[in-house]
């Protein structure tokens, strides 16, 4: 097969100055794409600011022989996503690709959460894509040519504890993802959302070190860079992927159950589990992010 490259593309990356996004990042750049690196330089919890992560990558990626610049706006902002697709307009006259990466973290019980720890939260994940991907929109439509990568995470599609916050803004992108690929469609631009399990400053505290060190970030970007290529012509898509395994995540719905008139509630109850029957009953659906985490450990052969 012949090689994947991005020669004449230009990729935005946000949250690009370390973890996954540094990966992201590295890998385009080394197959020719030119890169916006993003990074507000904050902590995990979204506070303070600096230069030094962004810079860093860029340096990185000059060093191996590719280009890029950094940005460090805040994603949050209508303002900043709109001035980080400028750098890449200003700097390599146009862009192709959109990786929403940027996160932070702010965990606590639901019950404890107050407005500022959802707020902060939702801004950068959910309203961060929505604003880096609207400002590289018109471009995209207008190249005939655009891939959007949203960073979903399995505390949005299957629940975690503590991250109500953080679960509701990662399940939004998806629905984003699912309804900028038929938007999209016409103009060749496609959208997809990856789950991905991975050692970063975001899981470095809850992981194993055994299992952190087996899920490095380099085995997540493989997947990214095929959907941000011209070879894959596929859109709409979600994918679990970590420490080299990678499946397709669907959202499904039974066969289900039509009532002619009006039911009552018993007549609900009555047909209950047909209502609620995916399939045929034998498949295993995931619960939870930890099940998430289990499937990819089992599927390595990951034992401790």
């Amino acid at each position: 097969m012949a090689q994947i490259d991005f020669e004449g593309r230009v990729a935005v990356v946000t949250g690009a100055g370390g973890g996954l996004g540094r990966s992201h990042a590295l890998l385009l750049a080394s197959r020719g794409a030119k890169v916006v690196v993003n990074d507000l330089g904050g902590s995990r919890d979204g506070s303070g600011q600096g230069s030094e992560m962004a810079d860093a990558v860029v340096q990185e990626i000059k060093d191996a022989g590719g280009e890029a610049v950094a940005n460090y706006d805040n994603v949050a902002s209508w303002e900043g996503g709109e001035s980080i697709v400028q750098t890449a307009l200003d700097s390599f006259g146009k862009v192709d690709i959109v990786i929403n990466n940027a996160g932070i973290l702010r965990d606590k019980s639901f019950h404890k959460m107050d407005q500022a720890e959802a707020d902060a939260v939702l801004q950068v994940h959910l309203h961060g894509g929505f604003h880096v991907t609207r400002a590289a929109w018109p471009h995209m439509r207008d190249n005939n040519f655009g891939r959007v990568i949203n960073t979903t995470s399995g505390s949005g599609l299957y629940g975690n504890f503590g991250q109500v916050n953080y679960g509701a803004a990662k399940l939004g992108l998806v629905g984003m993802v699912r309804s900028l690929a038929i938007e999209g469609a016409k103009y060749n631009v496609a959208a997809h959302a990856i789950a991905p399990v991975a050692a970063s400053r975001m899981t470095e505290d809850v992981m194993p070190e055994q299992l952190l060190e087996r899920l490095q970030p380099d085995f997540v970007s493989p997947l990214v860079a095929y959907l941000c290529s011209e070879e894959c012509t596929e859109t709409g898509k979600i994918f679990s992927v970590g420490g080299g395994y990678m499946a397709r995540v669907a959202l499904l719905e039974g066969e289900g159950v039509a009532f002619q008139d009006v039911p009552s509630v018993e007549d609900v109850a009555e047909k209950w589990s047909e209502v609620v029957q995916l399939g045929d009953g034998s498949q295993e659906f995931t619960n939870g992010v930890g099940e998430q985490t289990g499937k990819i450990i089992n599927a390595l052969g990951i034992t401790f």
